[in-house]
């Protein structure tokens, strides 16, 4: 199988938290539309396997029309063979959502839809510069599952200035309420060259302490197991059959293809992206029909902490008989050997060859999976 991610990059305006490449140059979807179109035309020979997801990313996907939306699923079921597409995902923002459009993206053969949200407090809502309040999210959600969306995701942030216990509850509550399938919850982070960061340097607020993060992220993951949620990657909850297929592959290291500027590919041997400049995309496309770069080669030693990474993020583990097939039974021993710190402090479990990380030991998985990677004992 394989998956296709198409980034749509534009937005009415940038979150104060955000730093993925997008661009408020609306008047110019309809060109980068003809451009995402050309490069699947001369890059659709790069999917030996059927494609089985689609995901149309961002930015904001729901700032194309509905014509325009129309028109790029069309023109991509042209040129590339969508006929096995089980999950079809298009990320949204609430303040875009109608009934039309949401009735074209079904039509169009939409079957996911995935809802930046971040909380339903108007006050934290308005800190990160979201475009929506709480009861418009409310009532996007709502337009959404009346037009035929029974797969339907939603995005949380917790950690956020202001915030408390009691309204990340509520947060939470609500969600629940509001009876979605998939719910993905990040903490705040704070990224270099974002407005959060610049105000946090100034001291303009005070962030969340880590003994709260902490406890919002226990919050999290009792209440919405209580409600019948799976915790199966660090970030993301979902009903029993409702897991982000598309970002389940990806962990999985399932060969996608990446369309569109600052979208990244993976050929199951190299991993490749495009530029994150809208005009460098276009003109590379134009003149080329195509615009990556190569990433380097991973090392022996890359590859093998790759394999601990992706394995460690998700309930399903890490199969340490994979680990000494690639890499040597000694390489599987030594990992069995630094784990068991964590194991005896219920952070870990090692069931026959599974290495997994508990629920209280997701909460520290940077830290596991830094004492794991490859250093002077890795053979």
């Amino acid at each position: 199988m394989a998956g296709i991610y198409v980034h749509i990059p534009f937005c009415k305006s940038r979150c104060i938290y955000c730093d993925f490449y997008s661009t408020p140059y609306t008047d110019r979807i309809d060109e980068y539309i003809n451009t995402v179109l050309r490069e699947a035309e001369t890059r659709r020979e790069e999917l030996t396997e059927p494609v089985t997801t689609v995901y149309f990313g961002g930015g904001t996907p729901s700032q194309l029309s509905t014509p325009q939306l129309t028109r790029l699923i069309t023109g991509l079921r042209e040129r590339v063979n969508l006929s096995q597409v089980e999950e079809f995902t298009v990320e949204v923002n609430p303040d875009d959502i109608t009934t039309e459009w949401v009735e074209a993206a079904v039509a169009a053969g939409v079957n996911r839809v995935s809802m930046g949200v971040q909380s339903f407090n108007d006050n934290e809502l308005l800190f990160m510069r979201r475009r929506h309040n709480a009861a418009e999210a409310i009532a996007a959600v709502h337009t959404i599952q009346r037009a035929g969306v029974s797969n339907m995701s939603i995005d949380l942030i917790y950690s956020i200035p202001g915030q408390t216990i009691e309204s990340w509850r509520e947060t939470i509550a609500t969600a629940l309420m509001l009876n979605v399938q998939h719910i993905s919850a990040y903490e705040l982070s704070y990224e270099r060259g974002t407005e959060l960061s610049r105000q946090a340097m100034l001291g303009q607020f005070e962030p969340i302490e880590e003994d709260t993060t902490i406890q919002m992220y226990h919050t999290l993951a009792s209440e919405l197991a209580a409600a019948g949620f799976e915790h199966y990657e660090v970030s993301n909850f979902a009903k029993p059959g409702f897991r982000s297929r598309h970002n389940s592959a990806y962990w999985q290291r399932v060969p996608y293809l990446g369309l569109g500027a600052a979208a990244h590919s993976f050929n199951g041997r190299r991993r490749s992206y495009n530029p994150d400049r809208f005009d460098a995309y276009i003109t590379a496309i134009e003149t080329f029909g195509k615009a990556y770069k190569l990433e380097p080669q991973f090392t022996r030693e890359e590859k093998y902490d790759e394999m601990i990474f992706l394995g460690l993020r998700t309930i399903d583990g890490l199969d340490l008989r994979s680990v000494s097939r690639r890499f040597g039974k000694s390489n599987a021993e030594r990992i069995k050997r630094l784990i068991q710190p964590f194991i005896a402090s219920g952070d870990a479990v090692l069931d026959s060859c599974f290495l997994r990380l508990t629920e209280k030991g997701l909460l520290l998985s940077d830290t596991i999976i830094r004492e794991l990677m490859a250093d002077d004992d890795f053979e």
